[in-house]
């Protein structure tokens, strides 16, 4: 072996020790990982997600996947001659709208079953609607009717249990069922949060098309690497966060309230994002605390 070829093989080994201690303090802890955005439209990062997410699971982790596709349903309106509609950022969705989501996210989520699959890792793909895993109501935005779009009412966590006590990968698609059983399109980020805090999740990671919390996202000097709830909270409530990540970090922080120790939001552009989040001391993204003893 070569100097050369003798110092890479060094330093992996040195990641490998310094992902040591994370592995044996997160082994058989359950980590919800919502993917969606940017990671999704590209077939190299799909793979490499997919490949992390697959070895988070043969060190001992126990990950659920839960699964957008909002730029794959807008393209098959479009394919149909619909105009996609948006209010307050969700999908205005009639009943022809929800007929496409509901076939998009299903072909999303068995692709995604597939690359698992190939990598050795048993999975098992369901929707919100499956044994009622997701119960919810109609969600009105400002008082509208956005049509079906449903705010999530319950969570069934014995269904996800059952399938992590099996040694299975569950991978979900936001779908669920009101009262009188019609299917409702949900929001991933509202889903991904709802199924961590029922399944008792030690993280929740979000792919997403930032880096993670900015005070100032003008000024990339103000990256947030690590920040507790309450002041998460304060920055929401003194209007530093704006846009699509409005929505996201309340669902965050709710997620923390209700019981999940850690949330991390990164950039799903950036391969191995989720790796280096979770097993290196520097990690990559935002993590949001419960409590500075935490930080």
């Amino acid at each position: 072996m070569g100097i050369n070829e003798f110092d890479e093989a060094r330093r992996k080994a040195e990641v490998l020790i310094e992902a040591l201690p994370y592995i044996q303090k997160f082994n058989r802890r359950i980590i919800v990982v919502k993917y969606g955005g940017s990671a999704m439209k590209s077939e190299e990062l799909k793979d490499s997600v997919i490949k992390d997410v697959t070895l988070l699971k043969l060190v001992g982790f126990k990950p659920i996947i839960v699964h957008g596709g909002g730029n794959e349903i807008s393209r098959w309106v479009g394919k149909v001659g619909m105009e996609p509609s948006f209010v307050s950022g969700l999908r205005v969705t009639d009943e022809d709208t929800m007929e496409i989501a509901e076939m998009v996210l299903s072909r999303v989520n068995k692709s995604l079953v597939g690359l698992v699959e190939q990598l050795g890792v048993r999975a098992i793909g369901v929707s919100g609607k499956d044994g009622r895993l997701i119960r919810v109501k109609k969600k009105y935005v400002e008082g509208q009717d956005i049509g079906f779009v449903g705010e999530i009412t319950k969570v069934e966590p014995q269904i996800l249990l059952d399938l992590l006590e099996k040694d299975f990968l569950p991978i979900v698609a936001p779908i669920g069922m009101d009262e009188n059983f019609d299917t409702y399109n949900i929001n991933a980020d509202d889903a991904a949060c709802a199924i961590a805090k029922a399944v008792g999740a030690e993280k929740l990671a979000f792919l997403t098309d930032v880096e993670g919390l900015y005070r100032d996202f003008s000024d990339k000097s103000t990256f947030i690497t690590r920040i507790t709830v309450d002041d998460a909270e304060k920055l929401l409530s003194e209007g530093m966060i704006g846009g699509g990540m409005l929505p996201k970090l309340s669902g965050c922080t709710d997620a923390v309230r209700g019981g999940v120790r850690n949330v991390h939001i990164l950039d799903g552009r950036q391969p191995h994002c989720l790796l280096l989040e979770v097993f290196t001391d520097r990690g990559v993204g935002t993590m949001i605390v419960k409590d500075a003893s935490e930080l």
